[in-house]
């Protein structure tokens, strides 16, 4: 094992850090991985490449960088006996007090403790060669799941499948999505999976708009906001969808999602950041219509969306256009804030 590695850290104000830090030791219930796989999430740009924050669960603490790591176990710390090295693992990327009421009910994301802390946030992340992680927090991945699906899942299919999963979706339901960036693409593939009849979008950056189409996510794409009514009316008869799901974090997207939802619908929200102003009693109260906030996932849903995907044959790495090395980082950066392409992922080797 080397005693230094490389690894980035973001500095702000749109920039990547190249730096040397030491390879950690794993202690008492955690292990040592070497990193395979590491995203590039939307709320890294919004909150931490671009500005940071600087508060609440969103605080970077000017740690190695990346929330959505996959790698493989090369040490155990003493009392693991969970896990083996040389196994691949996709690493639930939020470590919790375990014992607050969130903690026990498998979501660690919601933990209220001032211990609680993300990696990539408040404790080193993915964007280095080696990462120290809690065995309890660390899922194996199934047959056929590759390290880069497994890095996916860690944060943004994981997101899209939770916000799915709040909703009920069936086989009963026509489902909207309002933002087709890769957690918006997981959502429409996701959702496909689990029933969904029809599968609507609305994106309006064309390139994404194309991805959606090219890779069959998607029975409708809608470019124009202004269009949304008579696609939605279309497919629907007049109804409105029996789901939506807004994953852009956009005002007006989070209205057209609830605009196009059906009288007693369910519209679930997903996309981090903002505000929204909406008519209440139009648009919620006389529509009876449920209306949810759901932030990432919990261990269960992600083991189980592991589990899923392997039994499906799905690979959410379908959506992902661009692949760099940790050299390359500035550059990778610098395309997924551009928000005209599809997942950007960091890898190692063959990931």
């Amino acid at each position: 094992m080397p005693a230094s590695m490389a690894a980035v850290r973001l500095p702000g104000d749109s920039t990547v850090e190249h730096v040397r830090v030491d390879v950690p030791t794993p202690g008492p219930g955690q292990v040592l991985l070497r990193m395979r796989a590491s995203g590039i999430c939307g709320s890294d740009i919004r909150a931490i490449y671009r500005e940071h924050l600087g508060h609440g669960a969103e605080a970077y603490q000017g740690v190695v960088a990346g929330h959505e790591p996959c790698g493989d176990v090369v040490a155990l710390g003493p009392g693991v006996a969970t896990l083996e090295v040389g196994q691949g693992v996709a690493v639930y990327h939020i470590t919790g007090c375990g014992s607050c009421a969130e903690c026990r009910i498998g979501y660690p994301i919601g933990c209220t403790s001032s211990t609680r802390a993300a990696h990539g946030w408040q404790r080193d992340g993915g964007h280095a060669e080696y990462l120290l992680a809690e065995a309890v927090s660390c899922l194996p991945l199934p047959d056929g799941v590759t390290h880069v699906d497994g890095a996916l899942v860690t944060c943004g299919f994981g997101t899209a499948y939770e916000g799915l999963l709040r909703a009920g979706v069936s086989g009963r339901d026509r489902l909207l999505v309002t933002g087709l960036g890769p957690v918006g693409l997981a959502a429409a593939m996701l959702g496909r999976h689990l029933g969904a009849s029809t599968v609507i979008g609305l994106e309006p950056h064309p390139d994404r708009a194309a991805m959606a189409r090219d890779l069959d996510l998607v029975d409708v794409v809608v470019t124009d906001p202004a269009d949304l009514a008579d696609a939605v009316g279309d497919a629907t008869g007049g109804r409105g969808c029996e789901v939506s799901l807004d994953c852009s974090g956009n005002a007006g997207a989070r209205v057209a999602a609830l605009t196009h939802t059906a009288a007693r619908g369910r519209c679930v929200m997903v996309g981090e950041g903002g505000r929204i102003d909406f008519a209440v009693s139009d648009l919620l109260i006389h529509k009876q219509v449920a209306l949810h906030g759901s932030w990432v996932t919990s261990l269960g849903h992600m083991a189980e969306l592991l589990d899923l995907l392997a039994r499906w044959g799905e690979h959410p790495e379908r959506i992902v256009t661009h692949r760099f090395s940790l050299a390359e980082a500035e550059d990778a950066y610098a395309v997924a804030a551009a928000g005209a392409s599809g997942k950007v992922v960091i890898t190692w080797d063959d990931a």
